[in-house]
Parts: C-alpha cells; sequence; structure tokens
C-alpha cells in the first residue's frame, strides 16, 4: 500500500509540474496584448495561475485557486474573513482568493489592503480608497481589476453548454445571430454582457435591449464595442476579450486608449 501510494505522488506530481509548464508555454506565447506584464516563477509556482496586468493607473489580475480555506484565509486576515452565510466550500475559496487578489494587485500598485466593502448597490470597492473595483469568479478561476479613477468591470466565465440556453433570452437578435454555434463567442458575449453591467453599477438593466455588443470576429484575443443604453443616452464602452484553454475573460479598456 506504501509503494502504491508513493507511485501516486509521484504522478500527481508529475502531472502538476505538466500542467504548469503547459500554462507557462502558453502565457508566453501571448504577445498581442498591448499591456506591460508582470508574472515571476515565484508567484506562479506559489499561486498556480496569477497574472498582474499593469498599465497607468489600473492593473488587472487572474488566479487559479489551489489553496486550502485556511491558508487564504491567513492571506486576508485580519481584514476580511468568509462570512458564515457562505456554506459551500467552493464558494468559500473563491470569496477569500478574490480578496487575496486584489490585494496582491494593490501591493503592486504601492496601495495598502484594508479590505473590500459593497456601496449601495453591491458594487465593490477597496476600503479607504475612492478607487473602482471589479472581480469575478468561476471556480477555481478568480479575476479582479482595479481602476485608480474610471469604474471597472470584469468577467470570467468557463464555456458551458448552458450558455446556448441562456442565449436567447439575454442576447439581442442581431449577437445571436452572431454568435452562431460557438460556445466560446457565446462565453465572450456573455462575459461581455457582465462587464458592461459592472462598469455600469446597477441592477436594473435588461441585457438584450440596455446592454449591447457589436458583431466581432472570434479570436484567441481582441477588441469588441460594447453600449450601455440608459433612457435613450449611450455610453461606448471598449472591451477587450481573451480566450484561454479553460475560460474566457473580458474587461473594459482604460478611456486612455
Amino acid at each position: 500500500m506504501v509503494a502504491v501510494a508513493g507511485a501516486g505522488q509521484r504522478v500527481y506530481a508529475v502531472r502538476v509540474a505538466r500542467e504548469r509548464m503547459q500554462f507557462l508555454n502558453f502565457y508566453f506565447q501571448r504577445t498581442s496584448i498591448n499591456f506591460p506584464k508582470v508574472l515571476t516563477f515565484e508567484k506562479l509556482f506559489r499561486m498556480p495561475l496569477e497574472k498582474i496586468v499593469q498599465e497607468p493607473g489600473r492593473a488587472w489580475a487572474l488566479w487559479r485557486i489551489s489553496e486550502t480555506e485556511s491558508e487564504l484565509s491567513a492571506r486576508v486576515l485580519p481584514y476580511e474573513t468568509a462570512p458564515d452565510t457562505l456554506v459551500h466550500p467552493n464558494k468559500r475559496l473563491e470569496f477569500l482568493a478574490g480578496r487575496a487578489l486584489v490585494r496582491s494587485i494593490m501591493e503592486e500598485m504601492k496601495l495598502s489592503f484594508q479590505g473590500i466593502s459593497k456601496d449601495e448597490f453591491g458594487k465593490p470597492y477597496p476600503k479607504g480608497y475612492d478607487h473602482h473595483l471589479s472581480l469575478s469568479h468561476s471556480y477555481p478561476y478568480v479575476g479582479a481589476l482595479l481602476d485608480l479613477n474610471q469604474a471597472v468591470g470584469i468577467d470570467l466565465e468557463q464555456p458551458k453548454d448552458k450558455l446556448f440556453r441562456i442565449a436567447p433570452r439575454v442576447f439581442a437578435p442581431e449577437e445571436l445571430h452572431d454568435a452562431g454555434t460557438s460556445l466560446t463567442k457565446h462565453c465572450i458575449y456573455w462575459c461581455a454582457k457582465e462587464a458592461l453591467l459592472k462598469v455600469y453599477g446597477k441592477k436594473d438593466l435588461i441585457f438584450s435591449e440596455n446592454l449591447l455588443i457589436s458583431p466581432f470576429r472570434e479570436e484567441k484575443e481582441g477588441e469588441i464595442h460594447g453600449r450601455i443604453i440608459v433612457n435613450d443616452r449611450v455610453s461606448m464602452i471598449p472591451l477587450h476579450y481573451i480566450v484561454y484553454p479553460n475560460f474566457v475573460v473580458v474587461f473594459n479598456q482604460s478611456e486612455k486608449i
């Protein structure tokens, strides 16, 4: 039995090492995004998928959860603890990982992490600052975007067949036609609409009427144009999307771009 357990551990170690190398190869092949990147081997192997991308006045990041709840809790104490109302283990991990990720971003930006609060509409912001924050998670992945000056929205989702069932209710006819039969493109549309909703910061919008995405060509990474329409007022929101092997992430770009 001991020999079998030892062999299993070796197989697991080899698989983890292979996954990490695959991520390294995938990550460093990406050259089209026009942002400076900050990623160290120390961070990568401590946090299996942490990526912090910075530009003046903002930063966004990704994290693949592999830590235990106690390990994540230690990262955010004494400022944050998982609420008792969160019962599901994965939801508790998402909560803590999101805050740990925000702390990493703020430390990169030379800001002091003091926890996260929410405004009257439920939109998060870093305690002690007037900066803008957006969080997203789809276990085991977590994303966060922090901007010093402008409203932000980031959304991360894993492509799943349920998007085909949801799309007719939340996509405009033009969007539904453009998405076609591509699950990835459906996921991009969905994430883009969620990102727009987070930029708006309130909940009283209809996805198929108030949050619209212009048709686009599906690539591994690209820009798309979003519109928030409220009371005949149209706000144009430039968005950026990236398709990773297991998930899609979409976020609004800086107004300076």
